[in-house]
């Protein structure tokens, strides 16, 4: 939840408390279903977080277990492995954190169960942990706690990477992993689980979040239900305007989309991104005055919600009715425009480019341009095609309104 100052109206004191109620939600949960332990596949930290407040917050949630009776098993992930916290605090006695150096195994012979655990030693885990871990005990059933990417998740660092294969061949009943923070059921036989994080932290990380709830009959798994912990919900809201004429009409249209957001979070705070797309007669005003129109939309998400929402950002992706084809074959100082940017859009270098048509600037230029090298020009470049585009639409719309006029 960090830089949140940056976003308009956001509850900062809100969005930074959502992790700990999310955890909150988590206990209360596992003391209502009174289940006999709780596994925590990695990742209670953020990284090198020194603020000891976080750590006396994990461990107070974990006393309230221990006064229900209810153990809980935990695995550091590469974000813990950075932290400090943990090997300075003292851990309840129902809180058992596994091995970063070899697997170990915990035994609870009173309902016949085994755990099968081991944590990271470092951030950077490339080892195949699950190729270690010992073979299933077939007096008991059997679960594997693991933080790991398995063969590779979109969006998440392939650390201890192993393949489902890997994790068949140890006979486990169920696998409890951590890493991926998406709820995503790999398999069924065994299970292997990833539950998702307990609270999205940006807009990356929409939709609902939460944990499973495992019953266990007889040795057979089954029923695994998922259960929402999150306390204020990420959404990207893809807003279509193409028969809007004005920018009004488009306000109207995102404030029902945004209630329909926070209808589906079920009270929740709900953290919006808004795209707006389509071809519409509005594109011209939206795009002369972004600010104006974006503000008008944060207004509208705060009435329709009761205060229940906020924007994390506007974007405008709309287009002009006109099509950008017709433009581009104009014979006219608009189609030349269209015409010449679309060419730097092209360029494998837009930097080089600038720098072949500066003239006196080069020099000039060319320092900006080491600079930029050093800070990463893959990334600027990329981001300067981003803007050409803004650009392109920003000045046909703005020309053609002119023209109108």
């Amino acid at each position: 939840m960090l830089g949140l100052e940056r976003y308009p109206g956001v509850p900062v004191d809100d969005a930074r408390l959502a992790t700990r109620r999310a955890l909150d939600n988590l206990v209360d949960l596992a003391i209502e279903e009174s289940v006999s332990f709780v596994l925590i596949a990695g990742d209670v930290y953020d990284g090198d977080w020194r603020d000891f407040n976080t750590g006396l917050y994990f461990n107070q949630a974990m006393l309230r277990l221990r006064d229900s009776g209810i153990q809980a098993f935990v695995v550091a992930g590469n974000h813990d492995a950075e932290n400090k916290i943990q090997s300075h605090l003292r851990w309840p006695e129902n809180v058992h954190w596994f091995s970063t150096k070899k697997p170990e195994t915990r035994r609870l012979p009173k309902i016949g169960v085994a755990v099968h655990g081991q944590g990271y030693s470092s951030a950077e885990m490339q080892d195949n942990l699950a190729a270690s871990f010992p073979a299933a005990d077939p007096s008991l059933f059997n679960i594997g706690l693991l933080h790991t990417a398995l063969d590779g998740r979109h969006g998440h660092g392939r650390y201890a990477p192993c393949t489902l294969r890997d994790l068949e061949s140890k006979r486990y009943d169920y696998w409890a992993l951590g890493h991926v923070h998406e709820k995503v059921i790999v398999s069924e036989n065994p299970w292997v689980v990833f539950p998702g994080s307990t609270q999205g932290r940006n807009v990356s990380e929409t939709g609902a979040k939460g944990c499973m709830v495992v019953t266990v009959n007889d040795g057979k798994v089954g029923p695994v239900d998922w259960h929402a912990l999150d306390v204020m919900r990420w959404a990207v809201c893809d807003v279509d305007v193409a028969d809007c004429r004005k920018p009004d009409d488009v306000v109207d249209r995102v404030g029902k989309v945004i209630e329909a957001a926070c209808h589906e979070a079920e009270g929740r705070m709900v953290a919006a991104r808004v795209q707006l797309i389509g071809s519409c007669e509005a594109h011209a005003d939206l795009i002369r005055d972004r600010d104006r129109w974006a503000n008008e939309i944060r207004q509208i998400a705060t009435d329709r919600s009761k205060g229940n929402a906020w924007i994390e950002k506007v974007k405008v992706s709309t287009s002009p009715v006109m099509s950008l084809e017709d433009i581009r074959r104009r014979d006219d100082p608009l189609g030349d425009l269209v015409r010449s940017i679309e060419r730097m859009e092209q360029d494998a270098d837009p930097i080089a480019s600038l720098l072949a048509e500066a003239g006196d600037l080069a020099e000039d230029l060319g320092e900006l341009r080491r600079l930029l090298e050093g800070a990463g020009l893959a990334g600027f470049a990329s981001a300067t095609k981003g803007t050409l585009i803004d650009i392109k639409h920003d000045l046909i719309a703005r020309l053609l309104t002119v023209g109108n006029e």
